[in-house]
Order: C-alpha cells, then structure tokens, then sequence
C-alpha cells in the first residue's frame, strides 16, 4: 500500500525530532562553557593550577565554578564528558540528509534544470563532498596557519563560499543551502571528534599516570572550540532555511548563504566581547543589520525557470512513471484546480509574490515531482490547502489518493 509513504514521513519527523533536540544539547553547551570562559576572574587564593572562577545563581541556588588549566593537580574522582551532545546531533543529522534528500532526491536534492545527473551520482556527491572541508581545513589548522587565526579564519570562509557556490550548480537551491549547513556541521563534529575529545584524554591519561599534562593540548582543544562558536550561528540558519524560499529559491541563493557567515561573526563577537568585558561592541549590530538588507534585497531576485521553459523541458524517467497511469489527468486537474494559484511561478493568489516553499504544482512535471507531498498534505489529510484559501471536496482528494495507489498497483 502507499500509505507506506505515511510511516516514511513519520520517520523523518521522528529523526528531525532528535536532531533538533540533540542540536539543541549541543548549541547550548557549546554557548555556556564559551560565555563561561570568557567570565571567569582571576582571585589570590585560586588552588594551585586553577585560571579562574565564576559564581552564578539559577534554579534556586548559587554554583561556583572553578576552571584549571591545564588541569588540577590530580585527577578528580567524578568527571563528566560533553561529547554524545555533538556525535548524536551528526548521526541524527546524516540519517534525516539520507532519508530526505537520497531517498527523495528526485525532488529534493536533483535539479534537473542545472545539471544532468543520475541519483546515485547525486547522492555520491551529496556524501562525498562533506569530508572535503574537514580535510582541508584540518589540514590548514595543523599547519603554520594555526599561529594566524584571523588567516585561518579568512580561508575557511573561502572555502565556504567556494562550496556554496558550487552546491548551487548541482543541487536544488534547498538541497544546497542544507549541505552548507552539514559541510559545517561536519567540520564542528571532526573538532570534537578528531581533536578535542583525543587531546583531552591526553590529559586525562596524564594525571592518572601522575605526569605534569602538556598545555599545548588543551591549547588545541580550546581553538577547534572556539572555531565551533562562530559557525554555530550560521548553520543553524541553514538548517532552517528549507523552510522559507526567500533563502534558497533565488539564483542568488548560495551569495546569501556566504554572508550569512559572516552575520554569526558579528553577532558572536558581540556576545562573545560583552561575555568578557560586561559591554558588547555595539558595531557589530550596524554591520549586522546591514548584512540581513543585503540578503532581502538579493532574496527578491528569483532564478526560477519559466511555465514556459517548465511546460517544454521533457519529463525525466521518475516523472513518466507516475504520469503514465489512466488516473493521472484526472488527479492532475484536481490538483491544478485546488492548489495553482498560489503554487504557481507567478501565483495568482493576492500579496503573494513567491510560491509557499517555491513549490510550484503547475506542469506535468510539477505534479509528478511532488507526488509524495501532495498525497501526503492533500490526499490523506487536509493540510492543503488552507481551509481559509481554497475548500477542495473529498472527491478531487479521493482522485489524488487512487492516482497514487494505482501506481503502486502496477
């Protein structure tokens, strides 16, 4: 039955559910230990090897945090690791990149309209390339750049734009920004995984073994850290902006992907200096501010094809299959009838510029490419349309739902 499209979907939100939660883990302990380092002072009567301290008040009581660099004197008896935070935010993320864009990349990830590739070429692409910017920027961070952070941090922002360009010439706009995202998101899991969990068990192994750690250790792991807390920002942005097409549905899309980067710069400098100084540089919101009227105004300039250039491309084998059944015009009028006029690339429907989500259900093609979400939002539920746009009766939602069902009988 097709309504194994319904279990599929569940799926997804399920993953998308722990990915979420777990990032939320992850971002949240990542901003606390930073704004804690940056807060912690210095007092006379600090135990031996200890850098600083912070009191804080929350839920009821006072904490007293005390910081050791390198480390105390001797290995305490309880020590609490922050590291699955990290590793399930990466697992959950690629499993919900594989069940959304491989498994649907016929829609979601192929555009056939910037580049002629097989799904699996797609896919070997879409995996292939997110160890690029690890390599690389490992490879940097371990070489005489290491003692150059701003130039460390100029060329891993070169090599971001470079991807963001080059994702735009393959993918969807949707699919490029969401690898952007785990391109990053990859680099920040490799810190963890690669550099500052091995270098803190370096120090770890040190003081149970009685010998004097090297700082040079925790040197390296407070650096991927910090590098960490730059590109949380932008990625989380990323992250979100499958669902807003004024992100992605633009030829533009992967200039605006780029100076979103350098906004989570801004806007952490400013968070990260008032951590440390008790007042942030209030500069960087202007510059900010700036940044976000550039996206808007580059998001209005939009890259889609037109009906024209829509109607007259030919169907790939994918959309043939679903457009080859008895049932299928009249499930394409049905659909055509209750959802064009907003779904459109020039939607009729009043104050709206863009298509929601910059689906556009207009062609053949259309229709066909969109097979699981329109039985999904209008076939077995009345999520489409909105019941305050459109009343579409049962009977248009019963053709969608035979035309799916014929397929999957054949």
């Amino acid at each position: 039955m097709y309504d194994l499209a319904i279990l599929w979907d569940w799926a997804a939100f399920s993953v998308r559910w722990l990915h979420v939660v777990t990032a939320m883990a992850w971002i949240g302990a990542s901003f606390y230990f930073i704004a804690l380092d940056l807060m912690l002072k210095p007092r006379d009567t600090l135990p031996a090897g200890a850098h600083g301290e912070e009191w804080e008040v929350h839920g009821g009581g006072f904490y007293h945090t005390v910081k050791y660099m390198v480390a105390p004197s001797e290995m305490p008896e309880h020590l609490t690791w922050h590291k699955w935070q990290s590793y399930t935010t990466w697992l959950s993320g690629a499993a919900l990149l594989m069940i959304v864009y491989w498994m649907g990349g016929e829609l979601f990830l192929l555009d056939p309209t910037k580049a002629d590739l097989a799904l699996w070429q797609g896919i070997l692409i879409s995996g292939g390339s997110l160890t690029i910017g690890w390599i690389a920027y490992d490879a940097m961070c371990k070489s005489e750049l290491s003692e150059r952070p701003t130039v460390l941090m100029l060329l891993l922002f070169v090599i971001l734009v470079v991807m963001s360009w080059g994702y735009h010439q393959i993918f969807t706009g949707r699919a490029a920004l969401l690898h952007l995202g785990a391109f990053t998101a990859t680099i920040m899991t490799a810190n963890v995984f690669f550099q500052i969990m091995p270098n803190q068990r370096i120090v770890v192994a040190d003081l149970k073994a009685g010998r004097a750690p090297d700082p040079k250790y925790g040197k390296i792991a407070k650096v991927r850290s910090t590098h960490n807390n730059y590109l949380t920002l932008p990625v989380v942005f990323l992250m979100l902006s499958n669902h807003y097409p004024l992100a992605f549905g633009t030829q533009y899309a992967w200039i605006i992907a780029s100076l979103i980067f350098l906004t989570g710069v801004t806007i952490r400098h400013y968070f990260n200096t008032m951590h440390k100084t008790g007042a942030g540089p209030n500069w960087t919101w202007f510059v900010t501010v700036v940044l976000m009227l550039v996206i808007a105004w580059l998001s209005t300039v939009q890259g889609a094809e037109t009906y024209e250039e829509a109607e007259a491309r030919a169907l790939t084998p994918y959309e043939q299959k679903y457009t080859a059944v008895d049932s299928f015009e009249e499930a394409y009028y049905a659909v055509v009838g209750n959802c064009s006029m907003c779904h459109a690339r020039e939607p009729s429907w009043d104050g709206l510029r863009w298509a929601p989500k910059n689906v556009f259900l207009e062609t053949q093609s259309d229709v066909a490419r969109h097979v699981d979400q329109i039985y999904l939002h209008a076939g077995v539920s009345h999520a489409m349309p909105p019941p305050n746009a459109i009343q579409m009766d049962d009977d248009a939602r019963a053709l969608i739902v035979a035309w799916l069902r014929d397929v999957r009988a054949q």
